[in-house]
């Protein structure tokens, strides 16, 4: 009786046939995508509805329609395959670390002002690693790391998430932007004070910077009532209403050359010391496989941003 039952188990070639058929609806499409001929995989889809004891496909003359249990098993055969991959990803990367696919999750706030030195370093360090880079806001990014769809992220800390563990970058300052005639403009010691009374203008709710600058206005004594009637999508966006007289905003100090350069509108101002600042950090699932691989790349990461204006951590 046991023999039987294992006998009636899926194997990955009959989920995998079944996961391109799913996708493409067209057995000949499906074949093509996977390198598998078509009564190959006619037979291996056959073989996975008389394994399960489940009518997958309903078929046509025309087309190739999911049955309602397909529709449910499509979504666990995916599963079953991507973790799959993630098993063999993460056996690769103990046989040969710095090589093979590593997926990075990116804030936006930090994705263009970053990128070019995590690129550049790649390039030079770790030539062997096809990097992927995936932008997106911050609880978008946590939720691809816990469910593997991702492998590390780059973005602002502290996270405070169970099973996520923090390898610390850098810290760097934000400055006021403002309109160049604002009275605030190019001083270099601005009391935080000053944000109290200020017209603020501030990101979309869901990125994390719009919640830093919150944090650093409350601190200031600024009241959680006060009026935001402003927002943006991103720091572009946000850079040209200030140039346009909507208020003022805070800006990371690595951002502040790329979103300023030759606009004659702006100017900058600085806060007395400490400044408000933020910490950016790698992050990755604590215990996962890679978790040397992903602290050398951290350190590694640690001294190529030395150039920047930031305050590298230790």
């Amino acid at each position: 009786m046991k023999q039987a039952r294992q006998s009636r188990q899926p194997t990955l070639a009959q989920l995998r046939a079944f996961a391109a058929v799913a996708e493409h609806l067209h057995f000949r499409d499906a074949a093509a995508a996977i390198g598998m001929s078509q009564p190959a995989l006619s037979g291996a889809v056959s073989a996975l509805e008389e394994a399960l004891g489940v009518q997958l496909l309903e078929r046509t003359t025309r087309k190739v329609l999911l049955s309602p249990a397909g529709e449910r098993i499509a979504a666990r055969a995916r599963g079953v395959l991507d973790a799959m991959g993630g098993l063999l990803e993460e056996a690769e990367a103990v046989r040969a670390p710095f090589t093979g696919v590593l997926r990075l999750g990116v804030i936006p706030t930090v994705a263009p002002y970053l990128l070019p030195t995590v690129l550049g370093l790649f390039q030079r360090r770790y030539p062997r690693m096809d990097l992927q880079v995936h932008e997106e806001q911050t609880a978008s990014l946590l939720e691809g790391l816990a469910g593997g769809r991702l492998d590390l992220l780059l973005l602002a800390v502290p996270l405070g998430m169970p099973g996520v563990t923090e390898l610390p970058l850098f810290d760097e300052d934000f400055v006021l932007l403002a309109p160049r005639e604002h009275p605030l403009a190019g001083r270099r010691d601005i009391p935080r004070e000053e944000l109290r009374g200020l017209q603020l203008l501030l990101l979309d709710e869901g990125h994390c910077l719009r919640d830093q600058a919150l944090d650093i206005c409350r601190e200031a004594g600024r009241s959680a009532g006060a009026d935001v009637t402003t927002t943006a999508a991103g720091l572009s966006t946000l850079v040209q209403l200030v140039a346009g007289g909507l208020g003022v905003t805070l800006l990371p100090r690595t951002a502040l050359r790329l979103e300023t350069a030759r606009n004659e509108h702006l100017a900058t101002g600085c806060f007395a010391e400490p400044a408000p600042s933020r910490r950016i950090a790698l992050a990755m699932r604590t215990g996962t496989a890679r978790q040397e691989e992903f602290r050398a790349v951290a350190a590694a990461l640690r001294e190529a941003v030395r150039p920047l204006p930031v305050w590298p951590t230790d």
